[in-house]
């Protein structure tokens, strides 16, 4: 059985026993800690928030520290800039106890999923809609605005849809008019 736990804005897989290095966390040395947890596996997977409400991720705090150091140098060529500094992170090492989730919610939430489903609740959308509109057949949007007394829009000349810049449309000549032209 793992769990995927959120701390310090960084996700972690873990396991009961195992020990960790995370961000700095304002609990004591020797205090239990709560993790968030965001999946848990153990013979099914949890991901939905009702289910994952049951599971609970202690760990204890077993030290404060601070990670190695870090060198970083800024260069950039031809100016004379230069520029090393270093970093080193303040962690925190935990051990997680406990992975553990209730039986009680998650046997209430097996017998909600045996609920028969409601014809047309929560079904998704059927793909037919989706080819009949390729096929170019109007949609029962059409049908409905037709019921009511309303015209549907007249279609759009060819010609009226050749706007400038519009690809493969005419464009008018820049040319000024000979006074001969009869322009």
């Amino acid at each position: 059985m793992y769990a995927i736990v959120r701390t310090g804005g960084k996700q972690y897989r873990v396991e009961k026993g195992q020990r960790l290095l995370v961000e700095r966390m304002t609990a004591e040395q020797g205090s239990e800690v709560a993790l968030e947890p965001l999946m848990l596996r153990s013979e099914e997977t949890v991901l939905d928030k009702q289910a994952l409400g049951s599971v609970k991720v202690t760990a204890k705090v077993l030290a404060h520290v601070r990670g190695e150091k870090l060198r970083v140098f800024k260069f950039k060529p031809k100016r004379g800039y230069r520029r090393r500094t270093g970093h080193r992170q303040d962690l925190t090492q935990i051990e997680v106890t406990d992975i553990a989730q209730a039986r009680v919610k998650a046997a209430a939430a097996a017998s909600a999923a045996d609920e028969p489903v409601r014809d047309g609740a929560g079904a998704p959308a059927s793909k037919p809609k989706r080819a009949a509109k390729a096929a170019g057949e109007k949609g029962a949007g059409a049908a409905k605005g037709a019921a009511r007394g309303k015209r549907a829009a007249p279609a759009k000349p060819a010609a009226a849809s050749a706007k400038r810049g519009a690809p493969g449309a005419a464009k008018p000549s820049k040319a000024k008019p000979e006074p001969g032209d009869g322009a």
